[in-house]
């Protein structure tokens, strides 16, 4: 069944999907040689629970994180852990968010240090 949105229903959509890619650019400034995936994961629930969100993977099905971080053959939905991201590796971050009671989701791939 398709269910028509209100414009306040599609507002607060818009809302979640801008936190989300908010959280995407905010990500961007630490995503470098060194840093860990767990330490990814605790920057984006402190950003997102401060602009008023909440992050939706976290405790889903027992889900441990805010984040699915997924660095080179990972192929979806990888946990965020003491992995330090090296020169040369790729990531996907997955990141979900409600925004009263509207659920966004995206994921963003970010290339390590140098690439040609």
């Amino acid at each position: 069944m398709i269910t028509i949105k209100s414009e306040r229903e599609i507002e607060l959509m818009r809302e979640a999907g801008k936190m989300v890619s908010m959280t995407h650019q905010y990500l961007k400034n630490f995503i470098k040689p060194g840093i860990t995936t767990k330490e990814l994961d605790r920057l984006a629930e402190e950003y997102i629970r401060k602009m008023g969100g909440v992050p939706t993977c976290k405790g889903y099905e027992g889900f441990p994180a805010t984040l699915c971080t997924s660095v080179n053959d990972t192929v979806v939905h990888g946990i965020p852990d003491n992995y330090k991201l090296k020169d040369g590796d790729i990531i996907n971050v997955d990141c979900t968010t409600i925004v009263h009671k509207h659920f966004a989701d995206a994921s963003r791939m970010f290339c390590i240090g140098h690439w040609l």
